[in-house]
């Protein structure tokens, strides 16, 4: 299925792009960690996650049909942000990316981003192994047109 059959697949590709990069721990070591540039840090990913949709304080329940394809791509979600969430919170919102990627809740949060980020590529019809876009590309693949 195409990612723009959905009426709200701008906020499904923003919060697909965080949910890739959440996770996957080669990345993070390699853009987080050593700067790799073009992706942002890990702020700006929890900012698409949360912040731009609002699954800091709505379950993804509430968006199915418009940015979810179903239930389960809403529990995934919703159990990705709360574990995304819980280290953010032990950490601080401000700390460097090794303070949250070191944390011991970190592989948590990284495999429930997996998952959520696996059923939303695969509903897609996309290969969720590939690495994440350039924040560039998904701009282009989110602008208005």
């Amino acid at each position: 299925m195409p990612l723009s059959d959905l009426p709200w697949w701008r906020w499904r590709a923003r919060i697909r792009s965080a949910l890739h990069m959440l996770s996957d721990p080669g990345f993070q070591r390699t853009a987080w960690l050593d700067g790799r540039a073009g992706y942002g840090d890990l702020s700006d990913a929890v900012y698409r996650l949360v912040e731009d949709s609002w699954l800091d304080r709505w379950s993804a329940e509430k968006y199915v049909g418009a940015v979810f394809r179903d239930s389960a791509e809403a529990v995934a979600v919703n159990a990705a942000v709360l574990r995304v969430l819980l280290v953010v919170h032990k950490v601080g919102e401000d700390a460097p990316a090794a303070a949250y990627l070191g944390h011991p809740d970190w592989p948590e949060a990284v495999r429930a981003a997996r998952e959520a980020h696996h059923l939303l590529a695969v509903g897609d019809g996309d290969d969720p192994g590939l690495p994440p876009l350039p924040l560039d590309e998904l701009a282009r693949l989110t602008a208005r047109g």
